[in-house]
């Protein structure tokens, strides 16, 4: 018996030596939640544009020489009548003044031509010659005389060509780097540079049948001159959103049978010429407002083999994973059509280690991201 008892003893000795040991119960994760708000939304869509000049004036001499001076600097602001070059006048400068020497020799001519025509006049009045000197004479005047007007008319050809050896830009815009040097022989099929008229700048999209008839029976948005606030934002290469807006310039006459889409041509300001052509840009409009959308920060959403879920913490603290459908992004802000209601609390932060039916500490995110206006899924 005192064995036994003794045992016992050590058996309740043991286990209450455990019941001490025990590790606590640890307290639930902490997630940071936001709640589901509701508000009219614009849903935009977004294309890849690209850049060019209203006007790209390709600068060629009118007349043929050697190149003397480049006077203004390559990728400069020019203005409308700047020189741009000067091309060898001499040979034009010579034949203005021998076309200005023949004038002066008809022109004198002309005057002799009207003397003997005046002359004659009176002696065939007093019976003194004949009719036919007469008629001669006459004609004689009017051969000077369009002998004068044909080369008044070669003064003014020369002028021209001697005037035209000070090549001037046609538009105000960005001069491209000179294509020909000082020395280099130019004639009338010589490209010496490109003027570009950057500001405003154009953008060219294209935007599929969908779209179109879907501005023409909503907000028309690509339809010029019926909006009066700027539709268009441009999102530059490098992510940034382009600080001035624009309108639809032109839409083209007709659908791409290939593409099935159509070309809208979008003005932007260019007041820095930061815009150049060439470039590549996304091109973004509102093409409607959702009412009453549902939105939750885009980061709340976790993708899994093509289904999106989100974790949500109910009003028994216990987390609950649900599969959403969205329908798109405004800014950092993605749109919810099923599967949330307003006022829920989704977690925005790490999912990885929490598991449906866990309790869990919700606390509010340290930061909601703004609702502001972004791009939608997809780009055109």
């Amino acid at each position: 018996m005192r064995v036994r008892s003794l045992a016992v003893l050590v058996v309740v000795s043991f286990l209450g030596g455990c019941r001490q040991r025990a590790a606590p119960t640890p307290p639930p994760p902490t997630v940071q939640v936001v709640p589901v708000v509701q508000r009219d939304v614009p849903i935009f869509h977004e294309w890849v544009g690209n850049l060019d000049g209203f006007v790209n004036a390709e600068i060629k001499p009118q007349v043929s020489g050697y190149v003397m001076a480049q006077v203004y600097r390559d990728g400069a602001y020019v203005r409308g009548n700047e020189v741009l070059f000067l091309i060898d006048p001499r040979n034009y400068k010579d034949a203005a003044a021998d076309a200005q020497a023949t004038l002066n020799q008809a022109i004198a001519l002309l005057e002799k031509t009207r003397l003997d025509v005046k002359r004659d006049q009176e002696q065939f009045a007093g019976q003194a010659i004949t009719r036919q000197q007469l008629d001669n004479d006459i004609a004689a005047e009017r051969q000077a005389a369009a002998a004068v007007e044909s080369n008044r008319a070669r003064v003014r050809q020369a002028q021209l060509n001697s005037g035209w050896t000070k090549v001037t830009s046609l538009v105000d815009g960005i001069a491209g780097i000179a294509r020909v040097q000082v020395g280099n022989l130019v004639n009338t099929s010589t490209t010496l540079t490109t003027v570009s008229q950057v500001d405003p700048i154009k953008a060219e999209f294209n935007i599929n049948e969908v779209e179109y008839l879907d501005s023409q029976q909503g907000n028309h948005w690509a339809e010029p001159g019926l909006r009066d606030d700027p539709p268009l934002e441009l999102i530059l290469q490098n992510g940034s959103i382009y600080p001035h807006k624009g309108s639809v310039h032109a839409v083209n006459r007709q659908f791409s049978p290939q593409t099935g889409t159509i070309t809208v041509q979008g003005s932007f300001p260019n007041p820095g010429r930061i815009l150049r052509p060439g470039q590549y840009a996304r091109v973004r409009a509102a093409i409607e407002t959702q009412k009453n959308a549902f939105l939750i920060p885009a980061r709340a959403v976790n993708e899994l083999q093509g289904n999106y879920q989100v974790g949500v913490v109910g009003a028994d603290g216990k987390l609950q994973i649900r599969t959403v459908r969205t329908t798109g992004q405004v800014g950092s802000m993605a749109i919810v059509a099923e599967g949330l209601t307003v006022g829920e609390n989704v977690v925005v932060s790490a999912l990885a280690r929490l598991r449906p039916g866990m309790p869990v500490h919700a606390v509010p995110a340290t930061e909601q991201p703004a609702t502001s206006a972004g791009p939608s899924p997809g780009v055109r």
